[in-house]
């Protein structure tokens, strides 16, 4: 028996930050984000000897140990050993013995949600093979819970909740953890257009998001007037989208997300560079109207609005640069599990 699942990554399209306490907690966050066709993947295989095998094949990491109830977490395999030890925790109370492969399509820190949406998919596969009742809220909450409460990753709410649930959601963030999914929907011709226009190019590196995040973490904790001030603007640019998306009003979009990426710039030092910043300059001069860097900031993945056809003078442009434009879709469906006889 083989079970499989996988979890899809996504855009953030606006209101990024505001899902992170305690700024959520003192002020309600709201975000706007989309799934798309980029993924995290778990594969479990039962085993009989009583060993763990935890192999991450985009990493190159893989470890044998024996199975025990609480794997220690103290490598870079620790998002895999966390789930493990709350599903036998909270679930199995008794020891499991099993080999675990994962894969992810785009690095960590990267900046689409992309360990979050590992967390999501392994889960799945537990739930799967052993059969967890968990819905999308509990299996979000419960990923949530594992990487910032067990695994004390610094970060927001917003990844676990899009992995679970995918599609486009405009999310609401309030105190005690309560966080309410909104689907929305849209016309599939402006679905359309948003993909043909929204570019995703990789900057070529990754950064370290927590650093960001508890940089942000403290500027509102100490209410910072332009930090706060800052997140209040983020968080109307995400009502402000999710009604330009809705209405199709497509040639607001490139002005919101410009209108969020210079608030988002005052949110802690590390979210942008120079070289970000010329990157984002040399898209606009080439017809980009609007974009962000994706996640807490400080590299990985641009996401930049081209009206019309502009997407061709805007990838010619960014060329010298030396990253990588990625073809995606978005995907109107959340985690994924399934089960090989």
């Amino acid at each position: 028996m083989i079970i499989r699942s996988r979890a899809p990554l996504r855009l953030g399209l606006a209101g990024g930050g505001t899902d992170v306490s305690p700024y959520s907690d003192l002020y309600g966050g709201a975000i706007l984000n989309a799934t798309i066709s980029m993924y995290a993947y778990a594969t479990i295989v039962p085993r009989t000897d009583g060993k763990i095998v935890l192999n991450s094949i985009d990493r190159n990491l893989r470890i044998e140990i024996d199975s025990k109830m609480s794997l220690e977490l103290n490598d870079d395999l620790g998002l895999l050993k966390g789930v493990y030890n709350r599903v036998v925790r909270d679930f199995t109370k008794s020891p499991l013995s099993f080999e675990l492969t994962t894969y992810v399509d785009a690095p960590a820190g990267s900046g689409l949600g992309s360990s979050s949406a590992l967390v999501v998919a392994i889960l799945g596969a537990f739930a799967e093979w052993l059969k967890i009742p968990l819905g999308e809220y509990e299996l979000a909450y419960l990923a949530y819970e594992i990487e910032r409460k067990d695994l004390m990753l610094a970060g927001g709410k917003q990844d676990q909740y899009a992995a679970a649930f995918g599609g486009f959601n405009f999310m609401e963030f309030y105190d005690g953890d309560r966080v309410i999914v909104n689907p929305l929907r849209i016309k599939p011709e402006i679905v359309n257009e948003l993909q043909f226009s929204l570019v995703l190019y990789y900057t070529g590196t990754s950064r370290l998001s927590s650093k960001i995040i508890e940089a942000q973490v403290e500027k509102v904790t100490s209410k910072e007037g332009k930090s706060i001030e800052a997140m209040h603007k983020l968080k109307e640019q995400a009502i402000l989208m999710k009604e330009a998306i809705l209405k199709g009003n497509l040639d607001r979009i490139g002005e919101l997300l410009d209108y969020g990426w210079q608030y988002k710039r005052n949110l802690a030092d590390g979210i942008t560079n120079p070289v970000i910043d010329e990157i984002y300059e040399v898209a606009k001069k080439a017809g980009a109207t609007g974009g962000k860097i994706s996640g807490a900031g400080g590299g990985g993945f641009m996401m930049l609005y081209c009206p019309g056809n502009t997407r061709y003078k805007v990838i010619e442009a960014l060329q010298k640069f030396g990253g990588e434009f990625r073809r995606y879709h978005f995907v109107n469906y959340g985690l994924e599990t399934w089960e090989v006889k």
